[in-house]
């Protein structure tokens, strides 16, 4: 929040109008008309901005003078009529609201009834799903998020392949379980003595050479302050168990899972999509590590080896992510599998589960346990969605969806946040053209396998309520036709009856 601007003692421009004040400051005298007029254009200027002064501070875009002004009176009055004065003209009457609130009254009407929201769905969803791009299986769930009823459903209880629509189930575990301000960390230890140094993985694979750096410079003048120039560097991955390997094996789309790792292990200058990739991340982490510590001025001798920090170690540099927040919208909105893996371990490490696949799938079952949502048949076999193995419901991901709207649970609005605009960012930048009549409406997670099509996410509709909802497809032949199969039915609740 931005610092409360104190109000002035004084009007600094008292009860001067441009022109008196320019009479006042004797600047007309000597000017000629345009040097004049130039003058009193900057003194108006000047007189907004003192008025604009007065009447703060500013809070959230909103003059809080203001607001107490208008509460302090029960009738306003016309332009420069007293309001207490009697015979003053009373108030104007406030402009209906555009849109009612959600959950309100009038957006909870009937939506079952003949002609409602739910018969216009039914309606309008049925023929869209027959689209024969969308394969051999379909399912799809629309909530309206204000009262958690479900508005349409065809196969909601099916669980099938979600692809990287599963990312949505990972991120409001992890929001769950630690929290929306939670930041990973990744910390140097040194020995009693200071000759060993171990760079200790916490696993946030978003750790990039600026901050090594600063963790080298922070280490160094520990080290120098002990006197010591020359140390043993050693690196700790001991955070992560299980395979380092995701079961697609070398890929592209995910770099081996390690607790410690740079610019998640990518060889290029990309920051999301596919990349060439380290085949030993932590090691690459530690070389690069021991150069800079080399820069600072403290000599790692023959390079980094594996292994723990002692038990009598110190801590001597300490770097933490961006909070979980920005790490759930950086892995929603350009689908990052690095962050997900990621997330989900620190899931399991919350819950007291060991930071592999298996603890992952324990964690994130259990914190969505505590959410009451539909989990039959669901299965999480990796936090990516990679894994064909993993299984869940169209009913699950619009009731995630719903969860992450509901004001009773704020920690998870990072997911809503997160999610991908429509023509506009992330996955579905390149989705819809300017004359879809989703652009810039709808926000979802995409999922994409082969033979997999997925979207979900969430649209205010003809009735201004905001939906959930979750379309799932599998044994689809054409992706380009799948894909734009789901964006039709997206658009399709944007473009109701207004």
């Amino acid at each position: 929040m931005a610092e409360p601007v104190k109000r002035p003692s004084i009007n600094p421009f008292g009860r001067l109008s441009g022109t008196a004040l320019t009479d006042h400051l004797d600047l007309r005298n000597g000017l000629n008309n345009w040097q004049f007029t130039a003058v009193s254009a900057v003194l108006g200027l000047a007189l907004a901005a003192g008025a604009v002064l007065a009447a703060g501070p500013w809070d959230s875009g909103q003059r809080k003078a203001e607001q107490d002004w208008a509460a302090a009176r029960a009738r306003t009055g016309g332009a420069h009529h007293d309001p207490d004065a009697p015979g003053g003209p009373a108030p104007a009457p406030s402009a209906p609201a555009v849109l009612a609130a959600l959950g309100t009254a009038a957006n909870r009407s009937a939506p079952d009834a003949p002609g409602g929201a739910a018969a216009e769905l039914r309606a309008v969803l049925g023929p869209l799903l027959k689209d024969p791009a969308l394969g051999t299986r379909r399912s799809a769930v629309v909530i309206d998020t204000a009262t958690g009823r479900r508005l349409y459903g065809k196969g909601a209880d099916a669980p099938m392949t979600p692809a990287s629509t599963v990312k949505i189930a990972t991120m409001v575990a992890a929001l769950t379980a630690l929290g929306p301000d939670h930041r990973i960390p990744t910390t140097v230890r040194a020995s009693a003595d200071s000759r060993t140094v171990t760079l200790v993985g916490g696993g946030d694979p978003t750790l990039d050479r600026a901050a090594l750096r600063a963790l080298a410079a922070d280490t160094a003048r520990a080290l120098k302050d002990s006197g010591v120039r020359e140390v043993r560097l050693r690196y700790d991955v001991s955070g992560y168990s299980g395979p380092a390997l995701h079961p697609i094996g070398p890929n592209e789309n995910i770099a081996p899972l390690s607790a410690l790792m740079v610019d998640e292990g990518r060889l290029d200058d990309t920051a999301s999509g596919p990349a060439p990739r380290s085949t030993d991340p932590a090691r690459d982490a530690a070389d690069a590590f021991g150069e800079l510590l080399g820069e600072a001025g403290i000599d790692t001798g023959s390079g980094p080896g594996s292994g723990r920090a002692s038990a009598k170690s110190r801590a001597v540099a300490r770097h933490l992510s961006v909070p979980l927040s920005g790490l759930v919208e950086r892995a929603l909105t350009n689908s990052d599998n690095d962050i997900a893996e990621a997330l989900a371990r620190q899931t399991a490490l919350a819950a007291g589960e060991p930071a592999d696949f298996a603890g992952g799938r324990r964690a994130v079952t259990a914190q969505l346990k505590k959410l009451k949502l539909p989990l039959r048949g669901v299965n999480f076999a990796d936090g990516s969605g990679l894994n064909r193995q993993d299984k869940v419901t169209a009913a699950l991901l619009a009731g995630l969806l719903a969860r992450t709207a509901d004001p009773d649970h704020p920690e998870l609005r990072p997911v809503l946040t997160g999610l991908p605009v429509a023509g506009f960012s992330g996955t579905l930048s390149g989705r819809y053209t300017t004359e879809a009549g989703g652009t810039g409406l709808i926000r979802a997670k995409t999922g994409t396998l082969t033979g997999v099509n997925t979207l979900a996410g969430t649209v205010v509709d003809g009735h201004g309520r905001l939906l959930a909802f979750a379309f799932l497809a599998s044994g689809t032949t054409d992706p380009s036709g799948a894909q734009a199969a789901l964006d039709s039915l997206a658009t399709a609740l944007a473009a109701g009856k207004r």
